[in-house]
């Protein structure tokens, strides 16, 4: 695998949790590990309900940053209810704060109509029109109509309020199960944006190990997202 070197001068933050189809889970838990990226701290929420996880031993925190270059990166293994998705928020914009951090990028599922796609298209939202030529640059379609919830609504209603520009990345991806094949396109974008070069391979080897693996987290995750849907008068487009 060949990894070319982040060249941006500014300092980017990716941000990835459990959403639709563990598109967020999937993808930036793939650049840390290909990437070869040094976990420099964890983000404490006060209220979330205290959980550890090992991994070969090792015993993580759920939500952690990592860092390479210029290259940022939080991630969540734990879902968000609305409370501490606000929290998570704050959290993340503190972080942008002490690490002079530019922009960030949002990776997250886009429940599609047709559930036998083959071919998950991506789409973009920003925060600032700055972020509209990276869209243009990449080929992102521009995210045009819908409404958002949960932990994708908190990150982005703190971020518009401020000067770091945020683009969130939505695949198209099945609602219910892990959908390997949904990050792929994910991680494929990514790329691009981030200038690197990454190799697929592995992912699309463990496609079907991978949708059992993480089963439990997306059980979790359907709940978190129904309780939050439930609040709502009506259902919110794109986890139609």
């Amino acid at each position: 695998m060949k990894i070319a070197k982040y060249n941006t001068k500014e300092s980017t933050l990716l941000v990835g949790f459990p959403s639709n189809g563990l598109v967020g889970t999937f993808s930036v838990s793939y650049l840390i590990h290909h990437l070869k990226m040094k976990q420099i701290g964890e983000i404490e929420i006060p209220d979330l309900p205290l959980t550890l996880f090992v991994e070969e031993g090792e015993i993580l925190s759920p939500i952690r940053a990592y860092n390479k270059n210029n290259l940022f990166v939080i991630i969540s293994d734990v879902p968000f209810n609305q409370y501490l998705a606000e929290e998570f928020a704050l959290a993340i914009n503190e972080f942008c704060k002490k690490n002079a951090i530019k922009k960030i990028v949002i990776v997250s599922g886009m429940e599609t109509v047709n559930q036998k796609n083959d071919n998950p298209k991506i789409y973009g939202l920003v925060t600032h029109s700055t972020l509209d030529s990276l869209l243009y640059n990449n080929q992102i379609s521009k995210f045009l109509n819908g409404s958002i919830f949960g932990t994708d609504a908190a990150i982005i209603s703190v971020f518009r309020k401020t000067n770091i520009p945020a683009l969130v990345l939505y695949a198209e991806c099945h609602p219910f199960f892990p959908d390997p094949e949904a990050s792929i396109v994910a991680i494929v974008t990514l790329a691009k944006i981030l200038d690197v070069k990454i190799d697929t391979k592995d992912i699309e080897n463990k496609i079907d190990k991978l949708r059992i693996q993480y089963r439990n987290l997306m059980k979790e995750t359907i709940q978190t997202l129904q309780q939050q849907q439930e609040k709502k008068t009506r259902t919110p487009q794109i986890y139609r």
